[in-house]
């Protein structure tokens, strides 16, 4: 029988539901816990690295280990469960559909074309900046990724703005806000979905429902995004404009397409793999590239294969890395009983206040998403929380789903540690290959400046403790502004 258990937790088939750690619920997250405090730490000396957090991530599970009071073999099993999730598998894939698309419409000279159009129009500094938040926030509501937004928009806009005389700390925070919109707001996002199938809700009912809370908090940070969008001029400007043409806006047609097929209800892959495609026949087509620098074969490389589809994929390997030690550090938090433990608190609480109920949620929902920086495993950890809440005092379910999205949208691209933060900083790193006068932004400079992602939490915490647009369930799912009666 033992031997029978030893295989089935080597292939993988068995799962463990709990844990027991030293010093209890704390002990269980003190994995997570660590890398929190070895990013933020690191990033303020400056001296974050990707492979960095890595091991930081190691580290704290290693830490969590010693602290584990069931076998080390459960501990492992527990793991291993973690790091299989979808959640950090389907961001991973998305990254490097997204980086491969961007860094072929780099190729064709997007960025340029962009920068073209900026010195142009007159639309630079600040007005840049509140282009792209636009963009991003359409974009991404349209393919439905604010992670894939964050790689296709440092790769392109963050460039072509920083050469427009934008300032680069608001020109990423811009990126990040529009990617916040459109998680949010996006009815393919899987936080929309996690949100509204977790709370027994339709799709279309919800993200109708929340458009109000959206559009609250992105008026307000457009207008900030203007105003504080202007920046330094390169000691190089001229010389980067004399080098820009408006040829690479045929690369908007590729980027068109992802869209229209976006929006139509084609699944992400498909529509990035269309643009993909279109964007390479383009290159071919027109003399706007070199399809060599999309791949090709050099022997005497270490890498072998080199082009943009490669940069695409390989500029994220150490963050699909760390993203799966994040998703596995969030699992043994849940394992070890962490959640029960602030769930019991918060009930104790709460009494009969529909209010409090609601403010629960609120702080809750933040909670998790401080800790768990993939915004999709938060939701998912927090989510029987929320409907069990809103079950008991009869909140209804576009509420509950709007509260669950908003928060975790709108922190999961604020905490200097969290994954598209570091996402971004990871892709505008990796451009600096290409652009050596691109600067770069520590992601601790840019977190208070994500507009969106503030004035969205500010926005459902208003509406908690003040009830704006709370909702009760009937008997049939219907709204209702007053309780229902017993």
């Amino acid at each position: 029988m033992q031997q029978e258990k030893e295989l089935k937790r080597a292939t993988g088939d068995t799962q463990i539901s709990s844990l027991s750690f030293r010093l209890g619920a704390f002990g269980a997250s003190v994995p997570l816990l660590f890398f929190v405090v070895w990013a933020i730490t690191t990033s303020v000396l400056q001296l974050s690295s990707e492979i960095g957090l890595v091991m930081g991530a190691v580290i704290g599970i290693t830490l969590g280990l010693f602290l584990c009071k069931s076998k080390w073999a459960d501990y492992a099993q527990g793991l291993f469960d973690g790091l299989a999730q979808p959640i950090g598998v389907v961001a991973m894939v998305a990254w490097f559909y997204a980086g491969m698309f961007a860094q072929v419409l780099q190729v064709g000279g997007l960025v340029e074309g962009l920068v073209w159009v900026g010195t142009a129009t007159g639309f630079t500094g600040g007005l840049f900046v509140a282009l792209t938040f636009i963009l991003a926030a359409t974009f991404s509501t349209a393919v439905g990724t604010g992670y894939g937004t964050t790689v296709a928009f440092c790769t392109l806009m963050y460039p072509a703005g920083v050469a427009t005389g934008a300032d680069p700390t608001m020109l990423f925070a811009a990126i990040l806000a529009g990617a916040v919109f459109g998680d949010n707001l996006a009815p393919v996002s899987d936080t929309t979905i996690v949100s509204a199938t977790t709370q027994d809700a339709d799709v279309p009912g919800v993200v109708k429902s929340r458009f109000k809370y959206a559009i609250s908090a992105a008026i307000p940070t457009m207008i900030l995004f203007i105003i504080f969008g202007e920046g330094n001029t390169l000691e190089n400007q001229v010389a980067i404009n004399e080098t820009v043409s408006p040829s690479g806006l045929l690369m908007l047609i590729p980027f068109v397409i992802v869209l229209v097929l976006a929006i139509s209800g084609h699944h992400l892959l498909t529509s990035l793999t269309w643009g993909i495609l279109t964007a390479i026949m383009m290159v071919v087509i027109f003399p706007i590239g070199e399809f060599s620098a999309i791949i090709s074969f050099n022997p005497n490389s270490d890498a072998v294969i080199e082009g943009a589809l490669i940069d695409g994929i390989t500029g994220y390997i150490n963050m699909a890395i760390l993203i799966l030690l994040i998703v596995a550090s969030a699992h043994l938090l849940k394992l070890g009983g962490t959640m029960r433990v602030i769930t019991s608190v918060l009930v104790k609480w709460i009494k009969t206040s529909v209010r409090r109920a609601e403010f629960s949620i609120w702080a809750i929902v933040a909670l998790l998403n401080s800790a768990i920086t993939i915004n999709t495993a938060a939701e998912i950890a927090a989510a029987p929380f929320v409907r069990e809440l809103g079950d008991r005092y009869k909140i209804h379910a576009y509420r509950r789903a709007n509260m669950l999205d908003a928060i975790t949208s709108a922190l999961g691209y604020i905490f200097p540690w969290g994954a598209p933060v570091l996402l971004g900083w990871s892709t505008i790193n990796m451009m600096q290959e290409t652009y050596q006068w691109l600067p770069t932004v520590n992601p601790t400079d840019v977190f208070p400046f994500v507009f969106q992602g503030w004035f969205l939490v500010i926005v459902m915490f208003v509406s908690a403790i003040t009830s704006w647009g709370l909702r009760y369930q009937g008997k049939n799912g219907e709204e209702l502004r007053e309780p229902p009666r017993n």
